[in-house]
C-alpha cells in the first residue's frame, strides 16, 4: 500500500525553493517560468549547449521538453542529462509529439533510454513511447488515458521512471516492489487545454516537486538515490518518494485548475486566474485533492487499493 503525504510534499517545495532548469518548448517558456514562480520554485531557461551542462550542476532539477527543439536545445539536453544523472539529480522528460515524425521520435526515444526520473505526456505520447501507438496529432492526444495504462506501466518498468499520463483525469503509474501502482487525480477544468503551456509547465512543476523531495532527505548527497536512482523500481522507498512527488505535482495542478474557473469568462481570464490559483494552493488544499489509488492487475483491469480525499 502506498500512502501520500501531500501536505509535507508542498511544505518541502515551499521551503526549498528549488532551482529548475527548463530546456523546453520556446512557445511556453514565459508561462512555464511564471508557473514555477507561482508554486514557490525558481525558473532558469538555460538551453544552449555552451552552458547547459555546467548550469545543470547548479540546478536542483531539469526539464527536457523538445517541443520546438533546435540543434542548440538538443545538444543542451544531452549535456544536462549527463550531468543530472552523474549527480543523481531529478530530471523529467516531456515527449512532445513523439511518433509524429521520425527524427523527433528517435531523439525522444534516446532521451527516454537515459533514465529520466519521470516521464510526463498525454495519452497518445505515452502510448507511442511505450511502443503500442503511433502518437497523437501534434500536441493533441487521440487516445484515452485508461486505454494506455498498460503501455504506461510497461514504460515505467523498462525505464525505471514514474510515468504520468495527462487527460481529463490524470494517471500516474509507478512500478514498486513488483507491483504497478496507478494514482488517478481528478480536477482541472475544460479551459485548461485551451491555454498554451498548461501541459508543458506541468512537466516543470513535476521536476520542482521531485527536487524538493530530494532536498527533504536527511542527507541529500548520500541519499540522492532515494529520488533519482535508476534502480528505483526495485527500491520501494525510493520509488515511493518519487511517486508521491509526481502525484503531488499533478494534484497541485488539478486543484488550481478547479479554483481558476471561479470568475473566468474564457481561456484568457482563466490563464490569469490559474497562475493566481497555483500560488494560492497550500498543503491543506493539496491534501483535499481527489486521488484514487489502484494497482494494475492486467492489461485492462485495475484493482482498487483505496481513495485519498
Amino acid at each position: 500500500m502506498v500512502d501520500f503525504d501531500l501536505r509535507s510534499a508542498n511544505a518541502r517545495l515551499r521551503a526549498s525553493n528549488p532551482l529548475i532548469q527548463c530546456i523546453t518548448n520556446t512557445v511556453v517558456q514565459q508561462f512555464s517560468a511564471n508557473v514555477l514562480l507561482a508554486i514557490g520554485a525558481s525558473p532558469a531557461m538555460l538551453d544552449h549547449e555552451a552552458d547547459a551542462g555546467q548550469f545543470a550542476g547548479i540546478a536542483s532539477g531539469i526539464l527536457v521538453n523538445l517541443g520546438t527543439a533546435s540543434n542548440h536545445q538538443l545538444l543542451a539536453a544531452d549535456a544536462a542529462i549527463d550531468v543530472a544523472n552523474a549527480a543523481s539529480k531529478p530530471w523529467v522528460l516531456d515527449p512532445v509529439s513523439v511518433g509524429a515524425v521520425d527524427f523527433r521520435t528517435s531523439r525522444i526515444r534516446r532521451a527516454a533510454a537515459d533514465h529520466p526520473t519521470a516521464i510526463r505526456g498525454n495519452a497518445s505520447e505515452i502510448a507511442a513511447l511505450g511502443g503500442v501507438g503511433l502518437g497523437g496529432r501534434g500536441v493533441d492526444s487521440t487516445d484515452e488515458v485508461d486505454a494506455v495504462l498498460p503501455a504506461a506501466a510497461k514504460l515505467a518498468r523498462e525505464s525505471g521512471a514514474i510515468v504520468a499520463v495527462s487527460g481529463p483525469t490524470d494517471a500516474v503509474v509507478a512500478h514498486i516492489d513488483g507491483t504497478d501502482h496507478v494514482a488517478r487525480i481528478s480536477g482541472g477544468h475544460e479551459f485548461m487545454p485551451l491555454v498554451i503551456g498548461t501541459g508543458c509547465s506541468l512537466g516543470a512543476v513535476t521536476v520542482a516537486y521531485l527536487a524538493a523531495a530530494r532536498a527533504g532527505l536527511a542527507d541529500p548527497d548520500a541519499g540522492a538515490s532515494a529520488v533519482n536512482a535508476t534502480e528505483g523500481a526495485s527500491n520501494g522507498g525510493a520509488a515511493s518518494a518519487r511517486f508521491e512527488a509526481v502525484v503531488a505535482a499533478h494534484a497541485h495542478f488539478a486543484v488550481a485548475g478547479e479554483l481558476a474557473a471561479d470568475g473566468a469568462k474564457g481561456p484568457g481570464s482563466y490563464s490569469v486566474n490559474f497562475l493566481d490559483a497555483l500560488h494560492t494552493v497550500d498543503g491543506d488544499r493539496l491534501a483535499q485533492a481527489r486521488i484514487g489509488l489502484d494497482t494494475l492487475t492486467s492489461a485492462n483491469e485495475t484493482a482498487s487499493e483505496g481513495i485519498q480525499a
